[in-house]
């Protein structure tokens, strides 16, 4: 390890201010829990810290493969923050080959991944280049980034089905509706003396008797995990497994579990804060556009309405062989969405703000389609705000106003647990608001989950450090690499060797041009020193040049400007 990067791996303890701001890992609250647990492991500043993510994608361009590989990275967080979690200092230590994702077998792929970080959590030999001496290097991982189906896969716990949400795991509160299930329980998160507990009229026609549950301990999981029984890996026969009632949606006893820290964690797995804001704004977008196919607006949902006796206003009407659906008050008329799609047809932001959202606009067919999950991201927080103002109802927009500086607040780059407090008390109240308005299937596990991503910001710090978004951009890289694609695995193994010796060998080139000195995406050039001052550019020319002449009066106006801002002829003026 080059002597620049081993300085830096002792950011976290010299360099970082502990003033109760967040704004790194290392102030979270379940690394200094990590430390008042081991002692002995945070005594060394050198010891690593990791966060472990895995995820899939499709090697080919085809996006109609079933090919599926499934790298494992490992993200340092003893790194600053302007170099932690950056591709150069992610390790690939798996990569699980296709064509099939390995789904609940992750954990036979770990098997060797498993058995190298309990060594290194017992300490190997490490030379520092920094203090040039050697010394018992410890490793442990924090916990593990994933999306919601890896979330499945690696913590153990099925995301489907009733007890889908794993934060509220045995207390998840669950409806079954016509066509699906939706996650409404949101009003025991609110105050105990709230008026909204006692409603019955305005919500499923029960009082809310029940608390906000807390999150699985370690030890309160292993619990659980003694009634689940034996599970047999692998694909080539059906699984068999003893269900106790106390299993609850437990799947597999993680091998997580195997390290010897591990139920110590606060956070073991972290929510796709990503996926979880993407699919917020799609419910969001595509029932306020009234998109055919994603509108969470139909003739079931209004049934829903009728069979849980609540808002009759919006139930269908039956006329003969028709069947009228009342006009809601968060659907835009035809007229109004053409205006919308117009405003981000012709939409100009600001450079590397966003993609070209006009791109995904279909202004005739009043569409919005293709949008990725940062296009989500800025139309949540920024653009979709501005575009439906004027057209929804104040309470409506207001609404989604507040569910976007809600998303703000958690992707802020430095948090306290003040602020943090205020929106863990505010987010119940949005999420209940919501339910008077729009219908109970818009409300899917994945817009359950705003209401702990308060608390996973207080336990894992900014959301920067437990995103999947540059784990994304990272498999991205790796995809890169596929030249053979009859052998993506080997194209990837080949091509992430030869990047990491790269990487290697320029961090000891100081004097050519390599990816850690690389000039900034906008960089125009330097300014030439041999220039007076006033006449220094720091941009450069673009197209032709015209020629013009100065008349009298400004030939004149510019020997003025010379005199009273040049210091070079400042000394021939006195």
């Amino acid at each position: 390890m080059a002597r620049e990067t081993t300085t830096k791996m002792r950011w976290h303890k010299e360099g970082n201010v502990d003033d109760g701001v967040l704004r790194h890992s290392y102030d979270s609250i379940t690394w200094k829990s990590f430390d008042a647990q081991h002692p002995t492991f945070s005594a060394e500043l050198r010891n690593v810290r990791l966060g472990l993510a895995s995820d899939g994608f499709q090697p080919y361009g085809n996006m109609s493969s079933n090919h599926s590989i499934w790298p494992v990275v490992l993200a340092t967080y003893n790194l600053p923050p302007w170099d932690c979690m950056k591709n150069p200092y992610f390790i690939m230590t798996l990569l699980i080959p296709g064509p099939k994702c390995p789904g609940n077998d992750i954990d036979v792929y770990l098997q060797p991944l498993i058995k190298e970080l309990q060594e290194l959590w017992v300490g190997v030999e490490t030379y520092d280049a920094h203090s040039r001496s050697s010394f018992f290097m410890c490793v442990a991982i924090m916990w593990t980034i994933n999306d919601f189906p890896a979330y499945e896969n690696l913590s153990g716990w099925s995301t489907k089905g009733k007890l889908a949400c794993p934060c509220c795991h045995k207390d998840t509160q669950s409806t079954s509706l016509r066509s699906k299930l939706c996650y409404m329980g949101h009003r025991r998160f609110l105050p105990m003396d709230h008026p909204w507990q006692r409603s019955r009229t305005l919500f499923d026609g029960k009082v809310e008797m029940g608390v906000a549950p807390n999150p699985l301990t370690g030890d309160e999981a292993l619990v659980q995990l003694q009634d689940l029984g034996n599970v047999s890996f692998g694909k080539g026969q059906k699984r068999k497994r003893d269900v106790h009632s106390n299993a609850y949606n437990w799947k597999k006893k993680s091998i997580f579990f195997q390290l010897p820290y591990w139920k110590s964690l606060m956070l073991r797995h972290n929510l796709d804060v990503m996926h979880i804001e993407r699919n917020v704004s799609d419910n969001i977008l595509s029932t306020v556009m009234n998109m055919v196919g994603k509108t969470k607006d139909t003739l079931k949902s209004r049934y829903d309405l009728m069979d849980l006796g609540i808002r009759q206003r919006l139930h269908p009407i039956e006329d003969g062989n028709n069947i009228l659906l009342p006009a809601a008050c968060y659907a835009l008329s035809a007229e109004e969405k053409l205006k919308v799609c117009n405003f981000l047809a012709n939409l100009k932001v600001p450079d590397a703000f966003s993609s070209n959202i006009s791109r995904c606009v279909n202004v005739q067919e009043k569409k919005i389609h293709g949008l990725k999950c940062h296009d989500h991201h800025v139309l949540l927080q920024d653009i979709f705000l501005v575009a439906i103002r004027g057209f929804l109802p104040k309470e409506v927009c207001d609404l989604i106003i507040a569910l976007g500086k809600f998303f703000k607040n958690i992707y802020s780059k430095c948090l306290t647990i003040e602020d943090l407090d205020i929106v863990e008390v505010e987010i119940p109240v949005i999420l209940t608001k919501l339910q008077l308005v729009f219908p109970p299937a818009f409300f899917d596990v994945m817009v359950h989950f705003p209401i702990h991503l308060p608390s996973e910001a207080k336990l894992g710090g900014p959301a920067q450090y437990w995103n999947i978004y540059p784990i994304e951009r990272y498999l991205r890289t790796l995809k890169s690499y596929v030249r053979n694609k009859n052998r993506p695995e080997g194209s990837i193994a080949e091509g992430y060797l030869a990047e990491e010796s790269l990487t290697f060998c320029s961090r000891y080139l100081k004097n050519i041009l390599t990816k850690f000195n690389k000039p900034t995406r906008n960089d125009d050039g330097s300014v030439s020193n041999d220039e007076i001052y006033i006449f220094k550019k720091s941009g450069q020319t673009k197209g032709a040049s015209d020629d013009i002449r100065l008349s009298h009066d400004e030939f004149k106006q510019a020997c003025m400007y010379v005199l009273q801002n040049c210091e070079e002829v400042s000394h021939f003026m006195e």
